[in-house]
């Protein structure tokens, strides 16, 4: 009789072993697919517009600090670290906007004429001028610079922000810095009136500042814009 309940004993035991383990099995796979399902998503300038604006962003800026490079002059050094800081911030809300960061998308300018000959090389924002002299002769017969007050300009260009902080202004590569743009976004009717004080890679970049009159709650790009030279 002894016996018979000693092993008894024993099977109890090894049965609630067996069944401890398979429990703590069972948690380490809930655990473990609760944590995988937790796991953010990054996504890529094709999969959100807020990540497309912020990768199109980074790539004007790049797209400036190469053009710096290729045609430096005394100031392209302060130039380079300033847009350098700017890209370091814009790779900052790329994570914070679940975007991934560091990635670069090239603004595109189908829509507008090509350059002059003459003025091939100021098309990478790289001329030697650089932002205080963006409207030196050889820039003054592009599309941009030729135009009349009151025209609209940059057909078909999408909008979006330098990532420079300040008052409200712009940055271009079609007009000389102390031009007034109006950039009205289609999408919700905002407007506002810039000065450009800068070179960008681009037709039009607004800051921070006079991005937030026209932007959308969310957004990074503006696909449907008007941009009319008023002064």
């Amino acid at each position: 009789m002894s016996r018979r309940r000693t092993l008894g004993t024993k099977k109890k035991i090894a049965l609630l072993v067996s069944a401890a383990t398979v429990a703590g099995g069972g948690a380490f796979v809930m655990a473990s697919t609760s944590n995988a399902s937790q796991t953010p998503t990054v996504k890529s300038a094709a999969d959100s517009t807020v990540c497309q604006g912020l990768a199109t962003a980074l790539g004007n800026n790049q797209k400036f600090i190469d053009g710096q490079k290729a045609n430096p002059d005394a100031q392209s050094a302060a130039r380079i670290a300033n847009r350098e800081a700017v890209i370091a911030q814009i790779k900052v809300q790329q994570e914070a906007s679940g975007c991934a960061a560091g990635e670069s998308a090239q603004d595109s300018q189908a829509a507008q004429p090509s350059a002059p000959a003459g003025n091939a090389g100021n098309a990478g924002a790289g001329n030697a001028g650089g932002d205080q002299n963006a409207g030196d002769a050889g820039n003054a017969g592009n599309a941009g610079g030729g135009a009349a007050a009151g025209q609209q300009v940059c057909n078909g260009s999408t909008v979006t922000l330098s990532g420079e902080g300040g008052a409200p202004a712009a940055s271009s590569n079609q007009f000389p810095a102390g031009t007034k743009l109006k950039v009205t976004n289609l999408d919700n009717n905002k407007s506002t009136t810039v000065e450009v004080t800068s070179v960008s890679g681009s037709c039009v970049l607004l800051n921070n500042a006079a991005f937030e009159q026209v932007r959308e709650a969310g957004k990074f790009l503006i696909r449907r814009a008007v941009i009319e030279k008023v002064g």
